[in-house]
């Protein structure tokens, strides 16, 4: 290698540390730290002068992409020779490339272009962060070539060349940059599967035992929805609007897809659990999986046991208990790599965006198949004392770590290890399907007694880009450059790819169990780093609004509060909240801060830092949380924080005069039955920006843990 690509790669290393963060795809000017310049060569100049890639470059010509490869931006071409292409063509059958319809050309061109810049150092999750032109991810892993190269898989399969003399006697190499993006020469055609995910997991032979009560279940037919055809943003006009001082634009979703994603015990755990339960395999497998069901659920559900529908006989029945064991193990969302169970990792902080790794783990919290329930996924941390223990295995032997489902450390009696998430990337069988992914997982996923009494049994806070499953399946959540806006925070180009990503409004309709007013318009805006909000992101509710959204479900029936986490500014409205149709205390006035005379006044001092919270007696802050709470408010969590002078600063929430909780009402929540929260606009007139209101975080909250009151008493505020 010369030393021009020596500086070359040396540069891309460099450019993974700086430039890390999702971004959207190109638009016809670059920003000059967004691409680099070394050969004067666009894709499609690469393409056209190398005689190697002529049968990729007839590809993209048939697919009608090169005069987009010839266009500034920041692509990724994952470049397979004319003899990857040729294998290709016959492990298929075929002689020749005039054999592949303008469809087929379309199709493998965009699975080898990414719309973002990713240098091999950046491969370092189990997938890209950015999906491909056809809208799917291609899953990463790590490895070595014969030459003992570290190398990058794609898909298990297609690796990286670290470096590869053509036919023609020219030399290529990985992260070879161009104009307007990053080659990385690959020795075989990547292939996703457009599979729908229960066909997916009937084709793996290592997971045989769930797919049968899969299908025995019929709960297989639940996991077959793909998209909705009536759907097309075409119908809908971008939307202008102004947040605070923000001038910005909001298109409505690219697309309308339903997502899956499933946590799979392999075959051998399970047979691992029944002798462990002590249960017989002679009736077959479905009947001891049957039979372990019973034992995990029938204290969970005691009125069910006597019910028809509890018999093996009946396994669709709702009321089944091996029905619930498989339905549970299904989460409502398309999440194609574990990178995606909790937060976005900010490369600055290394760590997930606004969580403080060094007082708690990043959670987050997802509905399931099975009615009125959740799964608790939580990413270990390097900072915590409980995580420096790690004995997971993956199924590839391997020692595996990261992410847990169900999984609680706080105190001794709250210890439970639930299960670890496999983040190993097979060459076969797949796990990423056209409508779902899924995870392989070394112990139980159930609802049992211990998981809903011990596990789940605290504070569930949840980011509102985690309420509604389809922001994370349509590809939403956390997306875009959190470092920098179009425009400026003039409206931004009325282009419908802008450079550093969108913000989206939703019409009615597109998010299950929310209605509103056709007066009303909802946004997700997308993350800002130095936003006052959790993980950066909000949504805002503007103009004469009535909304009603479901709220997430508790683990089980009891008194609950539940809050608000919101950033209060002059520009904001007042809005009256309803639970189940039922008023609930006076309207929630979001304009005044916690330095108000409404609620804490001259005795809030502003440190985003925390130094007032580390000098200060643990009594004295009990009773300011006292005084609060009389107010149905309480400060931001201690471990929540946006970022502060350019990425250099954490800004704790709890320091921070405009962020803060309202309790929305204390209630009597009954677990079996679906809620709901009405927000309707109490403003006099046409307040503050169209009587702008935000929704940051959610908060629900028990008893055992809102409910102390005792003297020098407190919840703790993480």
């Amino acid at each position: 290698m010369n030393i021009k690509k020596n500086i070359r790669i040396a540069l891309m290393g460099l450019a993974a540390l700086v430039f890390v963060a999702p971004m959207a795809s190109c638009t016809d000017e670059p920003d000059a730290e967004n691409y680099y310049t070394f050969t004067g060569e666009m894709l499609s100049d690469y393409l056209n002068n190398r005689a190697e890639y002529s049968d990729f470059k007839t590809i993209c010509e048939r697919a009608k992409l090169m005069d987009l490869l010839a266009t500034y931006g920041q692509y990724t071409c994952f470049l397979p020779s004319n003899e990857a292409v040729q294998n290709f063509l016959k492990d298929r059958g075929l002689s020749s490339l005039s054999q592949l319809s303008d469809a087929d050309c379309d199709t493998i061109a965009r699975t080898h272009l990414v719309a973002n810049m990713y240098s091999t150092f950046e491969m370092t999750q189990d997938r890209l962060s950015t999906a491909n032109l056809l809208g799917r991810y291609l899953a990463t892993s790590q490895g070595v070539d014969k030459d003992s190269n570290a190398v990058v898989y794609l898909e298990g399969t297609a690796h990286i060349y670290f470096e590869k003399t053509l036919a023609d006697g020219t030399v290529v190499h990985q992260n070879d940059s161009v104009e307007n993006g990053i080659v990385q020469p690959i020795d075989m055609v990547i292939e996703k599967s457009n599979s729908y995910i229960a066909d997916i997991l009937r084709n793996n032979p290592k997971i045989s035992i769930f797919y049968g009560a899969l299908v025995a279940t019929g709960v297989r037919e639940q996991i077959l929805l793909v998209d909705d055809p009536t759907y097309n943003k075409r119908d809908y006009p971008l939307y202008r609007y102004k947040s605070h001082i923000r001038n910005e634009v909001a298109w409505v979703p690219d697309t309308k897809k339903f997502g899956f994603t499933v946590f799979v015990e392999p075959d051998s755990v399970y047979e691992a659990k029944f002798q462990e339960y002590g249960i017989s395999t002679d009736n077959g497998s479905t009947r001891a999986l049957y039979d372990l069901a019973c034992q995990i659920y029938d204290p969970v559900y005691p009125n069910d046991v006597s019910a028809e529908g509890h018999k093996f006989e009946n396994l669709t029945d709702s009321v089944n208990p091996l029905h619930r064991f498989v339905q549970y193990h299904i989460m409502t969302r398309y999440v194609p790599g574990t990178s995606d169970l909790t937060a976005l990792i900010v490369p600055e902080m290394k760590e997930a965006f606004g969580f403080e790794t060094k007082w708690v783990n990043p959670v987050d919290w997802y509905e399931t198949l099975l009615p009125h329930t959740m799964l608790k996924i939580e990413q270990l941390s390097r900072n915590k004392r409980e995580d420096t223990k790690n004995d997971c295995i993956g199924i590839d032997g391997d020692k595996k770590e990261r992410h847990f489902v169900n999984r609680r450390y706080e105190a001794p009696e709250y210890e439970f290890r639930g299960a670890c998430v496999d983040n190993t990337v097979e060459t076969k069988p797949v796990h990423d399907a056209l409508n779902g992914h899924y995870f392989y997982v070394d112990d139980l996923v159930v609802f049992s007694k211990d998981v809903r009494d011990r596990v789940q049994n605290m504070r569930i806070r949840m980011d509102f880009s985690t309420v509604f499953p389809e922001v994370m399946t349509n590809d939403m959540r956390l997306k875009g450059n959190y470092r920098a806006d179009d425009g400026n925070g003039t409206p931004a180009d009325d282009s419908p790819e802008p450079k550093n990503g969108k913000n989206h409004y939703f019409p009615l309709g597109y998010l299950d169990g929310v209605t509103f007013n056709s007066n009303c318009t909802f946004i997700y805006r997308r993350p800002h780093w130095e936003f006052w909000s959790w993980q950066g992101d909000e949504w805002n509710l503007f103009g004469d609004y009535d909304f009603t959204f479901r709220i997430p479900p508790v683990p089980y029936s009891g008194e609950w509060q539940l809050r608000l986490g919101f950033a209060p500014l002059e520009t904001r409205g007042v809005m009256q909240v309803y639970f189940d149709g039922v008023p609930q205390g006076i309207p929630l006035d979001m304009t005044q801060i916690l330095t108000s005379e409404m609620y804490l006044g001259d005795r809030f001092t502003e440190d985003p830092q925390l130094s007032e919270y580390k000098n200060t007696a643990k009594e004295d802050l009990a009773e300011e949380q006292k005084l609060l709470k009389n107010l149905n408010a309480y400060r931001g969590p201690r471990s929540c924080y946006n970022i502060g002078n350019n990425g250099t600063q954490k800004n704790y929430s709890w320091g921070i005069s405009h962020m803060m909780r309202r309790v929305l009402c204390q209630t009597y929540i009954d677990a079996t039955k679906d809620h709901f929260l009405r927000f309707r606009v109490a403003s006099d007139g046409k307040q503050g920006n169209d009587n702008e209101f935000m929704l940051d975080f959610f908060e629900m909250v028990p008893k055992s843990v809102y409910g102390v009151d005792g003297d020098g008493e407190m919840e703790d505020d993480l």
